[in-house]
């Protein structure tokens, strides 16, 4: 097994990975399956933290442009995101990796709460740590809660995967001739409006040199494969030194 270039990274997992071809809840193959993955660069030494979206359970901004106040939606989004927490956690200590449970929004009987020192107290003791809750705050996504994270926890990379292998000129499924970026700086992904992570998310990684790597989560190599620079991926910004 190739050693991995990365000694902590935080991994974005969108609701919609965890649901497959499910349009509501999650599909236990998809969460065995995303979990595998996880506990396989754990074993080899990778500190992980998780921060999972919440479209699979309910979408705030899906919910407000249905007439629900926007404040209210999305904190209902936040506590799908913990569900989805409890899920992953649980299943990666299933398959043999120790793993906790954070959330922004304050629930002791559920989560600890986080703070980033708990948390890298946790990553440095071994554990994968899966972060729910979003920000804790309303309007922000949790692609903009995984960029603050992942800047909080000092982590050496964002991971972001996503249903193809990078970052394209356009979308490459309306557009076959895209074409797939090796490395693209955050100010072109802004400028480009290219939809991979919300652009407050890419700001604040750019504000804080923090890079992104973006690549397909189906691809049969896995994270592994990606921290072992096997898999195509597109990497936003530049490497930490």
């Amino acid at each position: 097994m190739a050693k991995p270039t990365y000694k902590r990274i935080l991994l974005k997992v969108s609701g919609e990975v965890l649901a497959g071809d499910q349009s509501f809840g999650i599909e236990m193959a998809n969460l065995d399956a995303t979990a595998r993955q996880v506990v396989n660069a754990a074993k080899a030494g990778v500190q992980i933290a998780i921060v999972p979206g919440g479209g699979n359970i309910i979408r705030g901004v899906s919910a407000a442009a249905g007439g629900a106040d926007r404040v209210t939606a999305d904190m209902m989004g936040t506590l799908g995101t913990v569900i989805n927490a409890l899920a992953l956690s649980s299943e990666i200590a299933r398959q043999g990796v120790k793993s906790k449970v954070f959330s922004a929004t304050t629930m002791p009987s559920v989560a600890d709460t986080y703070t980033a020192r708990a948390a890298k107290a946790a990553l440095d003791d071994g554990f994968v740590i899966v972060l729910g809750g979003g920000t804790g705050n309303p309007f922000f996504t949790t692609d903009t809660a995984a960029a603050l994270r992942a800047i909080e926890l000092d982590c050496d990379v964002l991971l972001k995967g996503t249903k193809v292998d990078g970052v394209y000129t356009e979308d490459p499924k309306k557009n076959p001739k895209a074409t797939r970026y090796e490395t693209v700086s955050y100010d072109e992904v802004i400028a480009r409006n290219l939809k991979v992570m919300d652009t407050a998310a890419f700001a604040l990684a750019r504000d804080n040199g923090l890079p992104i790597l973006v690549y397909a989560l189906d691809d049969k190599e896995g994270l592994m494969g990606v921290l072992s620079g096997k898999v195509r991926s597109t990497l936003v910004g530049t490497p930490r030194k």
